[in-house]
This record gives structure tokens, C-alpha cells and sequence, in this order.
């Protein structure tokens, strides 16, 4: 891929600071969002510092306004197992809970910034996933959770720093490695309120999100060849687009623009809205009783195939870039810090930058910085930005052609080599074979020529496995020639072959009010429903669940306008489990008449053969 006259570009000799403006993006944000990228230093000076030990105590090292940047890097030991961790909203009492939320709509109101979530995510799946979704909420107020007014006092808090110093900040790191000049911009939130302002999955304090530019060097130029774009639930070569990829990204001026997620601040290269999924972690075992039953409904018995698995849950990250956008051509400006290994609190600090929830999933554990995760280990994409995204096996556009001709230059003396060799190998095979050939009928050379076969038949395997090396080699060493003559002709090649697995927002698909009213109400219900009968008739609660369970199944399609479809796996369901039933309760009868229908099948097969 050679840079065309619409791509813009930079001085090799260009200072960090100035590539990191040269090619910074513009991130468009959802209508609603509060948190915007800021400098750590003022989140800093608000925060408490804490050390969490292994039994449980949690000790506070600084207290709120006495701790800066240099005080956060002070060597502090600690037990193993201790967790190190700042705290920007400080404990308060249920009186002061009210005034943040009285506050939080305030602000809400005079900004004119308020979240319409639209259709709603429940409403887009099944009564399965709304179940699981249930359990998932349950399951928060046993390992720990953010308080629900933490949103609104981190919110307070932050428009107080932006009305002392209003900025927008991204903290960029310049990365040269095996011909890229890799740009990362860390964009790092005081609060991360997906769950509670945007019904995602969780809420933590803090929040590190990152973008990287990749360049390459083309004469004195630096041109940027991909963008990778952080983002949940996808790894290497499907975080990144090409630069030319006028489908997936969007660029202004030379900038890639990026959409983020309302307060998860993920990032996506289009505008929409995105369907998440947490799958709940499950036993091998189940997971494979699972797999043979969705194989069992879909290739035996012919029903659609559901996908995935059912242990699922269901968000929507809404990225719709109608709100706030910083960055070249936005409503606001970036300013630039520039970090690396020796920025002090980059590589000194291992703690979490905000509450440590005590959640063991870690969902509601603030994050580790840009250069450690969560428990003090190198993160990837600090480390390795190459293989980050999938480039560490892919060289830069400049060199390819060059890695290429010394490939293929190798690849042909090799295929020499191979023709002589198997040419010599065939040449000896015939002498030799002419010679065990001649032998034959003479009884005294019996010992001469069995050696001789022996030797032939050795040889002969080397020579099979000398052309198959000789015709492997021929096919690649033509792959590689034709790659070259596309890069030397300039030929336009597909800049999204490497995507697997690609981000897509979910269409638009508007449901009706009542499917809302009961997407919102069914599992509680559900639930009410379980409680009558443990109460009532306890004696009958597990025929009683499943009735209950097809009843809620039957609602839900005749408010979806899918009842005859439904209906009719119902009573597929209800037959597979009569059979089942029947077979456990008359198994010896089951039994015979299986041996009868083998016996019967024996019988036919026989006396086919018989006739035939």
C-alpha cells in the first residue's frame, strides 16, 4: 500500500508531540455522557490512597487533598496480596447521597445533556437472556458493587475540575519498533458509569481507554497505514482498520474519527449502537452439554440453530456521536500530554486508580494505569503494541516488496536445488531399478536382489518426499511472485481480508410498548410466580416452574408475533420430553424394543445378502 496524494503525512524528523497532534483523533461522544478525558494530576489531588490487606483491613496512606503525582509513586511495602488503590469520591452519608443526585440533575437540566435510551435492551432478547441478566444483578449485591450515588458524586466532582481548568486531555505515547512509528492515545476518565447512567454492566471508578495509530517511513515521510480502536470483546488483527478503509473508518482532515461508547467509552469505528454480550463463565462439562443440545435441535431435528450459548447476557453500548466531540474540527480542543516509561507515575504506580469494589470478577474494581492491569502486570498494549492489534507478523507497506524479493530469490535457488536433487535421485532410482530388474528369475542372486528391493524401495520414499518439497516450493514461491507484481503494479488489494470477527451496530428494529412493558416486568413476575408456588404447592413446584416457564414463552411470542412458530417448538419440546419421561419410567420395554428393532434391521440385511 503505497500513500496516495489524499493521505497526509509527517516529517521523520517530526518531535512526538508534534506526530501525536499530526494525526490525533476526533472522538465523538453519545448525547448524555459526563465523563470526558481529562489530566490525571487534578483527579490525583482529589483522591485518598489506600491499602486494601490480605485479611480484609483496609488502611487510608494519604488522605484526600494531601496527595499529589510525586507522593503517588513513594515506595510504600506491603504484604502479598495487598491492593493498592486510589479513591476520588470519598465515604459520605445518605444525607450527602441526596444532594450529589439532587446536583447530578441539576447539571443535567442546565447542560441540556440528558440519555434517551430508545428501545431497550431487554426488550431485544429473549426471556432466557432476561433471566440470566436478572441473576447478573443479583449476584451484585453479593460481591460487591460501586454505591449507586458514587455516579452522581464523581460527576459533581468532575465538572468542579473542569470549572477550575476546563481541558481535554489525551496522554500520548510515541512507540518505534521494527519499521512502525506507533502512536497510543490513553484517554483516562475519572468515572466509568456505564450500569448506572446507560444500563451497561458495570460501574468503577476511573477509566483508561486507548486508540494507536500505526505510520510507516516512505522517503522522509512518516504515513499512517492502520488505527486500532480498544474495544470490548475483540482482539488482535479485528481491533484495527486500514487507513484506506473508507467503509469502516472515518476520517476529517487526515483524523480518524471514533465513536464512544456512552460511559463505557469503548471505542467503534462507526456510529450506532452495539449489541454486548457477557457470557457467564460455566464448567467445561456444562458447556459442553450445552453445545451437544444446541447441535441435538439444530441438525437433527432441523430447528434453527440458535447460536452461542444461552448463558448469556445482553448490554447495548450506545455509541451514536450526537453529543460532545473533541479533537480537530470538534466542539472542543485536545491538549497533549506526553508520556513513556520514565513519566514517573506511568511506570512507578502498579495500584488501581480508583475504589477497589472488593468484586471478584473485577467488574467493579477501578482499572490499573496505562503501562500495569489490575493486579501489577505488564499490560499488552503497553508492551506490545505491535501484537496488540495483530501486527507483530506484518511488515510495514515500505518493506514489503523488499522482504518479498529476498524471499522469493531464496524460494528459487531452493527450487533449483530441489530439481537437481530430484533429477540425480531419479537418474540413480532407474540404475537401480534396471539393475533389481535383471536379477529377477536368477535363483542364485535371491539375497542380492531382496537387498537390492529394499534399498529401492528407501530410496524411492526419499525421492517422493524430495518432489513433494519440490512442488510445495513451486506453489509458494508462485504465491509470493504474484503478492510482488500486485505491490510493483500498485494494484488495489482488500483492506478488510484480515477482519474475522467485525463490530457491527445492531439496525434499528422498534418495538411496541407493551413488548417494553413486559421485556421490563416478565422475569419479575416469573419470580412472584415461583414464590406463589412454594408456597401454595410446594408438593408440584417443579411441574409447576416448567408450566410456568411455557406460559411466560407463549406471552412473550404473541406479543413478539412469532406464536405459531413458538408453538410449534413447544410441542416439539413437550414430545422430546414425553419421550424422555416415557423411556425413564418403562425403560425395560424401551430396551426390548430397541434389541427388537436391531434384530428386525439384522434380519432384513441378511436375507438381502441371501437373495442378492
Amino acid at each position: 500500500m503505497s500513500p496516495s496524494s489524499s493521505v497526509l503525512t509527517a516529517p521523520r524528523t517530526a518531535s512526538d508531540a508534534a506526530l501525536l497532534r499530526r494525526f490525533e483523533p476526533l472522538v465523538r461522544y453519545t448525547q448524555g455522557e459526563h465523563c470526558y478525558p481529562m489530566d490525571v494530576e487534578p483527579y490525583v489531588r482529589r483522591c485518598s490512597l489506600w491499602l486494601h490487606y490480605p485479611d480484609g483491613r483496609e488502611e487510608q496512606l494519604v488522605p484526600a487533598g494531601e496527595l499529589d503525582l510525586r507522593g503517588l509513586v513513594q515506595p510504600r511495602p506491603a504484604p502479598f496480596g495487598s491492593v493498592l488503590f486510589l479513591r476520588f469520591v470519598q465515604p459520605f452519608g445518605l444525607a450527602e447521597a441526596g444532594g450529589f443526585l439532587a446536583e447530578e440533575a441539576r447539571l443535567a437540566r442546565q447542560t441540556h445533556s440528558s440519555f434517551r435510551p430508545g428501545p431497550g435492551r431487554l426488550s431485544r432478547g429473549g426471556l432466557l437472556p432476561r433471566l440470566f441478566d436478572a441473576l447478573f444483578n443479583a449476584t451484585l449485591l453479593l460481591r460487591g458493587r460501586v454505591p449507586a450515588a458514587t455516579s452522581a458524586a464523581a460527576h459533581v466532582a468532575y465538572q468542579k475540575i473542569l470549572k477550575e481548568q476546563e481541558r481535554y486531555v489525551y496522554h500520548g505515547r510515541v512507540v518505534r519498533e521494527r519499521g512502525w512509528t506507533v502512536l497510543q492515545y490513553w484517554f483516562f476518565f475519572d468515572y466509568n458509569p456505564w450500569r448506572s447512567g446507560f444500563h451497561g454492566v458495570n460501574d468503577h471508578e476511573s477509566d483508561w481507554e486507548m486508540i494507536l495509530v500505526y505510520l510507516y517511513e516512505e522517503g522522509k515521510s512518516l504515513v499512517p497505514a492502520w488505527v486500532a480502536f480498544a474495544s470490548h470483546d475483540f482482539h488482535g488483527d479485528d481491533l484495527r482498520r486500514r487507513w484506506d478503509d473508507q467503509e469502516e473508518l472515518d476520517l476529517v482532515d487526515g483524523h480518524p474519527v471514533v465513536y464512544a461508547g456512552a460511559g463505557s467509552h469503548a471505542s467503534y469505528f462507526r456510529r450506532g449502537e452495539y449489541q454486548a454480550e457477557v457470557s457467564l463463565p460455566l464448567p467445561k462439562w456444562l458447556r459442553g452439554v450445552t453445545d451437544g443440545l444446541r447441535r441435538f435441535w439444530s441438525r437433527l431435528l432441523g430447528q434453527e440453530d440458535p447460536g452461542g450459548t444461552p448463558f448469556r447476557i445482553p448490554f447495548v453500548d450506545f455509541a451514536r456521536g450526537d453529543g460532545l466531540s473533541i479533537g480537530p474540527g470538534g466542539d472542543k480542543p485536545w491538549t497533549a500530554v506526553v508520556i513513556d516509561e520514565s513519566t514517573p507515575w506511568v511506570s512507578q504506580y502498579r495500584g488501581l486508580w480508583g475504589l477497589f469494589a472488593r468484586d471478584p470478577l473485577s467488574g467493579e474494581n477501578a482499572p490499573g494505569g496505562p503501562m500495569y492491569n489490575r493486579d501489577g502486570t505488564p499490560r499488552s498494549s503497553w508492551f506490545d503494541p505491535l501484537g496488540f492489534a495483530g501486527l507483530d507478523k506484518t511488515p510495514p507497506p515500505s518493506r514489503e516488496a523488499s522482504i518479498l524479493r529476498s524471499r522469493v530469490a531464496e524460494l528459487r535457488k531452493t527450487q533449483k536445488e530441489l530439481e537437481a536433487t530430484a533429477a540425480e535421485k531419479t537418474e540413480d532410482l532407474q540404475h537401480l531399478g534396471a539393475e533389481w530388474k535383471g536379477m529377477e528369475g536368477k535363483p542364485h542372486l535371491a539375497k542380492k536382489h531382496a537387498a537390492l528391493g529394499v534399498e529401492l524401495r528407501a530410496k524411492a520414499s526419499d525421492l517422493t518426499t524430495v518432489r513433494k518439497d519440490l512442488s510445495q516450493n513451486r506453489v509458494v514461491l508462485d504465491g509470493l511472485s504474484q503478492r510482488l507484481k500486485e505491490i510493483e503494479s500498485g494494484a488495489p488489494t482488500d483492506p478488510q481480508a484480515h477482519i474475522q470477527q467485525r463490530a457491527s451496530p445492531v439496525p434499528a428494529s422498534p418495538v411496541s410498548g407493551a413488548v417494553e412493558m413486559w421485556a421490563a416486568l416478565s422475569i419479575a413476575l416469573m419470580f412472584f410466580g415461583v414464590a406463589a408456588l412454594l408456597i401454595w404447592v410446594p408438593q408440584a413446584v417443579l411441574p409447576g416452574i416448567v408450566v410456568l416457564v411455557i406460559a411466560f414463552g407463549l406471552v412473550e411470542s404473541v406479543l413478539r408475533r412469532t406464536f405459531a412458530a413458538s408453538l410449534g417448538n413447544v410441542a416439539l419440546l413437550l414430545a422430546l420430553v414425553t419421550l424422555v419421561y416415557l423411556g425413564i419410567a418403562f425403560w425395560q420395554i424401551a430396551l426390548a424394543g430397541l434389541f427388537v428393532a436391531v434384530g428386525v434391521i439384522l434380519v432384513r440385511q441378511r436375507l438381502r445378502e441371501l437373495r442378492g
